[in-house]
């Protein structure tokens, strides 16, 4: 769990928190490199981003829910200038992902193995300049539709995090799940979608990396789902293109 304050303990995640038992190789490696790793929440305030990273980056991203942490990083390994942040309670996933930074001496990322929510209540206002939403759990049975991690009030905390021009990615191979996605944020007065055409949401960016969970699901014949948003520009106004699906996602 994270540290912080009390109020940054808060647990809304959902579903396991720990896997098989890592083996002794990677437990070791976990233990000795998560300390200088891990985010630590600050105790009130906001987080200080210059320092975070031991140097000034150009850009902040944060990656919610990474698995274990390919896409983080690749994204990473591309971009030196950028300091990243990734979220994800699941312990096995956080230990993998350890293990990729480690492997490739990756030092622009900070993890927090809690619920994303914390961090981004704790971050600047209009500070990041890039989010991702990736192949999250799509929760199904409707239940459990509350648990969904993209929601009316995680695209809140989302909009106050971003900074104008900002880029949401959110990406799902469930189709029930992008419909969600698609009318959270079409409703959403802070985000405009970005699709223009069909392969706007049918191909992902171009200067995107798989997820392992992407690679499985495309294997498998699925057709992931690939969607952009803009952060509007603060004093902007509000208002969001109608809430028209396309016709193959209606």
């Amino acid at each position: 769990m994270s540290e912080g304050p009390a109020g940054a303990r808060e647990r809304l995640v959902y579903g396991r928190r720990k896997g098989k038992k890592l083996r002794p190789g990677r437990q070791s490696l976990y233990d000795e490199a998560l300390p200088r790793l891990k985010l630590i929440l600050p105790e009130a305030g906001d987080l200080d981003l210059p320092t975070l990273f031991g140097e000034p980056k150009a850009a902040c991203w944060i990656e919610i829910g990474f698995g274990a942490g390919e896409h983080l990083a690749d994204q990473a390994a591309l971009h030196p200038a950028i300091g990243f942040i990734g979220c994800e309670p699941f312990l096995n996933g956080l230990a993998a992902c350890v293990s990729h930074l480690i492997e490739r001496d990756l030092g622009n990322v900070r993890l927090h193995g809690d619920d994303a929510r914390q961090v981004l209540r704790a971050l600047p206002a209009a500070s990041i300049a890039r989010a991702h939403v990736l192949f999250p759990d799509p929760w199904p049975k409707v239940r459990h539709h509350r648990r969904r991690i993209v929601s009316t009030p995680v695209l809140d905390l989302l909009s106050r995090a971003m900074a104008d021009g900002a880029e949401l990615r959110l990406a799902t191979d469930h189709m029930d799940y992008a419909r969600w996605m698609l009318r959270h944020c079409l409703a959403h007065p802070d985000f405009d979608w970005l699709a223009e055409r069909p392969d706007d949401w049918r191909r992902p960016a171009a200067d995107e990396t798989p997820t392992r969970y992407e690679q499985k699901a495309l294997a498998a014949g699925l057709k992931p789902l690939y969607f952009r948003f803009r952060r509007r520009t603060r004093g902007e106004g509000e208002g969001n293109l109608p809430l028209v699906f396309p016709p193959a996602l209606a």
